[in-house]
């Protein structure tokens, strides 16, 4: 299990360093000069040499790479070109506002959408797996801003005014200050992973219960309730385990369009706002973190499928 946890972790940071090469790369090919778009049209010669040398940009690119990335692992990203801050003080509260929605997104809506899914296998092509079926796959093919927009419309502007449409929070403040400028995003993340969370519980737990072996458990008189959770959910919970962790690395990128619906101040209105402000320093670190949410995630759910597996483990134990 260590040599396991071991190869996950040397491939997770090798596929970061290629990341942050991407990364790197295509911040420095967009068209135009950086420091011009900073200082504006009418900056002088002078003023231009002088932040062309502040951003590095007078140096070779492996030069230019080795000092950012060396910020980023020491922990100084460096400085916002729009408003003069650290970047790690200006991008890491953001970060905690966002990764609040997607642990109140986790705890709302993957067990809901595994009970769901067990219900529906337990009574398939029953009144309850139609309806809950028709409506995830409507949510699957209808996109994030779509789902936060119908939020809106519904809960808070044309048919309910019961939550603010806007979730702005005073700066310095808590998103906590306000609990209700939560509702409608969390609502909007949640209903965006059901659909993939409940289909694929759903399908296991039909395979399962279609077994050979639930199918004896039945005939010796087992009980409903102990043949779907002993028998039938811990071998139906490894694959949606890792469709858990996909979802909720597909929702680090999504989490972008929901905050900028919303106006929530996170990590994805940040990045939208420093994308056309032109602010490198913050671009770069925001990505590079989503990057590492993407990876860490792959590789908890590789381990934590495993884990629930008994013949993977088995395996993960005997591996050379």
């Amino acid at each position: 299990m260590k040599r396991l946890i071991g190869r996950r972790l040397f491939f997770g940071v090798l596929t970061l360093f290629l990341v942050s090469v991407v990364i790197f790369a295509a911040t420095e090919i967009l068209p135009g000069n950086a420091a011009r778009a900073v200082l504006g049209r009418d900056a002088t010669p002078a003023a231009l040499t002088a932040m062309e040398k502040r951003m590095h940009l007078d140096r070779p690119l492996t030069t230019q790479y080795a000092v950012w990335l060396g910020g980023i692992l020491t922990g100084n990203p460096g400085t916002s070109l729009v408003n003069g801050q650290n970047v790690m003080a200006e991008v890491m509260p953001r970060v905690r506002n966002s990764f609040t929605l997607l642990v109140l997104a986790g705890i709302i809506g993957v067990p809901l959408s595994v009970l769901a899914g067990i219900l529906a296998a337990s009574r398939q092509a029953g009144l309850f797996d139609n309806i809950v079926s028709v409506t995830a796959l409507g949510l699957a093919a209808t996109p994030e801003f779509a789902v936060g927009l119908l939020t809106i419309i519904i809960f808070a502007t044309s048919v309910f005014r019961w939550l603010p449409p806007v979730s702005l929070v005073p700066p310095g403040s808590s998103v906590f200050s306000r609990p209700e400028i939560l509702v409608l995003p969390v609502l909007t993340l949640v209903l965006v992973i059901f659909p993939y969370l409940f289909r694929m519980m759903r399908g296991s737990m039909v395979e399962i219960l279609q077994s050979d072996y639930v199918e004896m458990a039945r005939l010796k008189g087992v009980g409903s309730a102990r043949i779907i959770f002993v028998h039938a959910l811990p071998n139906a919970v490894a694959p949606t385990i890792q469709v858990v962790g996909l979802t909720f690395a597909y929702l680090a990128g999504g989490v972008v369009l929901v905050e900028y619906v919303f106006a929530y101040p996170g990590i994805g209105q940040s990045l939208v706002y420093s994308i056309f402000a032109r602010d490198l320093p913050v671009i770069q670190f925001e990505v590079v973190l989503l990057s590492a949410f993407y990876v860490g995630l792959n590789i908890i759910a590789d381990i934590a499928t495993i884990l629930v597996t008994p013949k993977l483990r088995a395996g993960a134990w005997q591996t050379p």
